[in-house]
């Protein structure tokens, strides 16, 4: 597909992948590809409306996990319990929430990583570049604020398939 892995950092065996700039659906597609290429066990949150017979079948398959946007209060929780029982699992979240502009990310990810006591892999999808990886793996400190501050920024020249939807 001419896309390049450009992994600066290793992918730990437990981690929350942050996935920015999320502006496209092919997003999704490129990034299973890939992250499959370089022997990842991807698990993925997306809303429970997508979750629908047949196509349910492939998103589970495919490492899905269906999120009641209405009902969230127990989801940390329950990924913090899955981290704790598994050896292997790379959770990838886009903070952003949607594809279209939105500066005002989601703070989710941050909170399920540091719950759970595992690192946070800056994870992009650079359609200027053709290239998709790993710019650090982070961990959270308790201090949302500057931590976001710190994530945002490491996003600053990266270009999604949509740039205008794209802000920090």
């Amino acid at each position: 597909m001419g896309w390049k892995v450009n992994l600066q950092a290793p992918i730990p065996p437990k981690c929350v992948l942050c996935v920015a700039p999320h502006t496209s659906n092919w997003d999704f597609l490129i990034g299973i590809i890939y992250f499959q290429s370089v022997g990842g066990n991807l698990r993925y949150l997306m809303k429970k409306s997508l979750f629908f017979f047949p196509l349910n079948l492939l998103l589970k398959a495919l490492g899905g996990i269906p999120v009641d946007r209405n009902n969230r209060s127990e989801l940390t929780e329950l990924l913090k319990q899955d981290f704790a029982n598994n050896d292997n699992l790379q959770l990838a979240i886009t903070p952003e929430g949607t594809r279209s502009e939105n500066a005002h990310w989601k703070t989710g990810f941050y909170y399920i990583a540091l719950d759970a006591g595992v690192p946070i892999s800056l994870a992009y999808l650079d359609y200027a570049n053709k290239s998709i990886g790993i710019l650090e793996n982070f961990k959270p400190t308790g201090n949302n604020e500057q931590d976001m501050l710190h994530i945002k920024a490491m996003y600053k020249d990266i270009q999604g398939k949509h740039p205008e939807q794209f802000s920090i």
